[in-house]
């Protein structure tokens, strides 16, 4: 706990002593070690699809914690090999993104079916991997944003996959045919016995307004989650709110006042997430934030993600740039940090 408190630094007291003044703690399905007992098992899920997801919980360093640390490596594909992995060419082979999860001690790994498939027969049995099987890609021009089927469930299935993940763009002119895809792939998915995580991403030029970017507003990612849950996402990865309001400021869809004076009362990042959480069944279906774009703050700025996410009553971070654009040893040193937050059982629920 000291040295949670020291990386936070001025904000440890803002964020480890505050108490939600929205969304009760006692109203949220809290991630914990009996989560699919208590949770998963009462919904329509396959009794293979537990086995997948208690499979997921108990591997790495949170096992039989309930919460999830998982290493995302899809940027490749999402944002171009080389500016991905011009840091540390080390990742342009897939075998060393397994390292690192492994070293890392993460729940899985999740990337795509090029990178996993070439190194499924020797890792497969000893970390869970989620193939990636829908992506947006930057090589056409001039530049579009949807998200194409690259891979499918069968595929995932063949080469051991415990789960499988897809985004859909909310918010987007593609995103209803992008709906009707998951959805249809999901319900496959759970058919093979494998877990489902959405990445439920908003993009829309006009979610920008007077200089305030509204992509990560916690009204209309909490939105976002409610449809993912929606179309039968597991799991849910997610921005970490920073701002609210956004239904307001752009003049369109449906609000009532007491989303943002009773709900998210005061605004504050744990109330926002919250929020985010509440959109996902009140926590039925667990929730995790993405780590971020790496920088010059990463420690801190994973560690303070980590600790709004947990207090918020989040189920994990997937975090992928600022681990694998490090040197390894130092990218297994951060997935440990965020560890630790999880496994502190002085943070708790706000």
């Amino acid at each position: 706990m000291t040295d949670i408190e020291a990386i936070l630094g001025d904000e440890a007291e803002a964020l480890l002593g505050y108490e939600c003044k929205g969304i009760d703690k006692s109203r949220l399905h809290a991630p914990g070690p009996g989560f699919v007992d208590e949770v998963l098992a009462l919904s329509d899920r396959p009794p293979r699809v537990l086995r997948a997801m208690q499979t997921l919980y108990n591997n790495g360093r949170l096992a039989g914690s309930g919460y999830l640390s998982i290493l995302p490596v899809d940027q490749g594909v999402e944002h171009s090999g080389g500016a991905s992995f011009a840091p540390n060419p080390l990742y342009f082979d897939p075998e060393h993104i397994v390292e690192l999860a492994l070293e890392g001690g993460c729940n899985a790994v999740a990337s795509t079916l090029g990178v996993l498939g070439r190194v499924s027969r020797k890792y497969a049995h000893r970390i869970p991997f989620l193939v990636k099987f829908n992506h947006n890609e930057l090589l056409t021009y001039p530049t579009m944003h949807d998200q194409t089927l690259f891979a499918s469930v069968e595929q995932a299935y063949e080469l051991g996959a415990m789960a499988v993940g897809a985004t859909v763009y909310f918010g987007s002119q593609e995103s209803r045919r992008q709906i009707e895809e998951v959805s249809e792939a999901f319900a496959r998915a759970h058919e093979l016995g494998m877990v489902c995580v959405l990445w439920a991403y908003l993009r829309n030029s006009a979610f920008k307004k007077d200089g305030v970017d509204y992509h990560t507003a916690a009204d209309l990612t909490g939105q976002a989650n409610h449809l993912a849950a929606s179309i039968g996402a597991d799991i849910i990865k997610q921005k970490q709110a920073t701002t609210n309001g956004g239904f307001e400021a752009i003049g369109f869809g449906k609000t009532h006042p007491l989303m943002y004076d009773e709900l998210m009362k005061g605004n504050h990042p744990i109330d926002l997430v919250r929020y985010q959480v509440a959109n996902c069944y009140m926590g039925r279906v667990g929730m995790i934030n993405s780590g971020g774009p790496s920088g010059k703050d990463d420690l801190h700025q994973a560690v303070r993600t980590a600790v709004i996410n947990k207090r918020a009553g989040g189920m994990g971070l997937i975090s992928g740039r600022k681990a694998f654009q490090k040197p390894m040893q130092e990218g297994v040193e951060l997935l440990n940090a965020i560890q630790d937050v999880y496994l502190s059982d002085t943070v708790g629920l706000a």
